[in-house]
């Protein structure tokens, strides 16, 4: 999975949104809950030993969770960079003077599956949740065109790996607008929330991670668990 199918994948999750609320009928109870959020990821134990820096990303989610019910089914994808490094380079030795941007890249993906319990009505709407699934690290190199275009000329994964995440956590969500009865979305709120995932052992690249010399490359690959605080605000609507 590269930075591209990662932000695939919480589009997909922002479509599936929209494609659910546009075909939910406006006399019907709202069942389906979906979401974008900014989120932080704050590094714990072995995995704050070893980087410098938090993780900053982007979340998509979207939830089975009838409004009258205080419990609720969905899914969870997060992206977050760890680590960036960018220099320029000659486009090849023949031609020095053409040059490139090779930008690498430290990302962490999860993809969780979410069990909620909620109070899904009233001004202030707590919830908790259960979440298991994996956590997906990866580090990109990619050669991008010295333009205003950004165009992508080459990319390789140096690295990447998987582990096994599940954790628990909770949030607030905070209504702002409410519809009339006669649209798709019923609600629009606010939502704020943290969670701890525990996440199994994984090899993974960090910034100073890559070695260059003489034309040769050498990866000083780290391992250690991925436990991580995932802290997230955002908007999410009732549909």
């Amino acid at each position: 999975m590269t930075r591209q199918a990662a932000l695939r994948a919480t589009t997909i999750v922002a479509a599936l949104c929209a494609t659910a609320a546009w075909s939910t009928p406006s006399d019907a109870e709202s069942n389906f809950l979906g979401g974008i959020h900014f989120t932080t990821g704050l590094p714990q134990g072995a995995l704050e030993d070893q980087l410098d820096r938090d993780a900053y990303g982007i979340d998509g989610q979207i939830f089975f969770a009838p409004s009258t019910s205080p419990f609720a089914i969905g899914l969870d994808v997060s992206w977050a960079n760890y680590g960036t490094e960018s220099r320029k380079e000659p486009f090849s030795t023949t031609i020095p003077d053409v040059t490139v941007d090779v930008d690498t890249m430290n990302n962490f993906v999860q993809t969780l599956m979410v069990f909620r319990g909620q109070f899904p009505s009233g001004p202030i709407q707590p919830y908790a949740d259960a979440v298991v699934g994996f956590n997906y690290l990866y580090t990109e190199t990619t050669i991008n065109d010295d333009g205003w275009d950004f165009d992508s000329v080459a990319s390789t994964t140096n690295q990447d790996d998987f582990a096994f995440a599940y954790g628990f956590g909770g949030g607030v969500m905070v209504p702002v607008w409410s519809g009339t009865g006669t649209e798709s979305v019923q609600s629009v709120l606010i939502d704020a929330g943290a969670r701890y995932v525990r996440g199994g052992e994984a090899e993974y690249l960090k910034d100073g991670s890559i070695r260059r010399t003489n034309g040769r490359v050498k990866f000083d690959t780290t391992e250690s668990r991925t436990d991580m605080v995932r802290m997230q605000i955002g908007v999410v609507c009732r549909f």
